[in-house]
């Protein structure tokens, strides 16, 4: 039993030190406002490259909300954070931060790229006027699974808010965004174009 609760709590010590220290990679205090702006156009120039059709639906979106790099890390106990930039007509609208926790089976720590679509005015409307918004609470995010290579039909596409979750070999399958949080970030806004 004294066994047990030891592994227990050296589980729960490594699952709070793996968390706090994914989240101190990518605190605002180690991301400007400019590197996150840069890694924004890299990530956008990348997904626009290699998913024919991507770009014309960014186009249409009246929001695309981009998370370059959301670090996910946990031992039983986990959680994933991550900061981007909301654009609306090519410009910066505003700097965001997206946290979750999970609890199971887990070991490890992982990278990928969340990019949400706000498809009408209301949809991004209702994201923007909420403190912080909860995937699965405050709005749902179709996923969109299209193997690497693979075109968007944008014409079929027809939910107000979709998502693309990246990782370095392409676009992954079966993920889910539920129970994700998104809150306005204490960045200043740049009202600059990303170019």
């Amino acid at each position: 039993m004294r066994v047990l609760r030891r592994a227990i709590f050296a589980a729960l010590v490594g699952a709070v030190l793996a968390v706090s220290m994914s989240v101190s990679f990518a605190s605002p205090a180690h991301a400007s406002a400019a590197q996150i702006n840069a890694d924004v156009r890299a990530t956008l120039n990348n997904f626009y490259a290699s998913v024919p059709g991507s770009r014309e639906l960014a186009s249409r979106a009246a929001g695309v909300l981009v998370f370059p790099t959301v670090i996910k890390a946990g031992i039983g106990f986990g959680g994933e954070y991550g900061e981007g930039v909301m654009l609306s007509g090519g410009r910066t609208a505003g700097y965001y931060n997206l946290v979750s926790a999970s609890f199971g089976f887990q070991l490890g720590a992982q990278a990928r790229t969340i990019i949400i679509m706000f498809m009408t005015p209301r949809a991004l409307d209702g994201f923007q006027n909420k403190a912080g918004w909860k995937v699965g609470v405050d709005g749902s995010v179709a996923l969109i699974t299209v193997g690497a290579g693979g075109a968007i039909d944008t014409n079929s596409i027809t939910s107000p808010v979709i998502g693309f979750v990246l990782d370095p070999k392409g676009l992954m399958y079966n993920l889910t965004l539920e129970g994700s949080k998104i809150s306005a970030s204490i960045l200043e806004i740049s009202l600059s174009p990303l170019g």
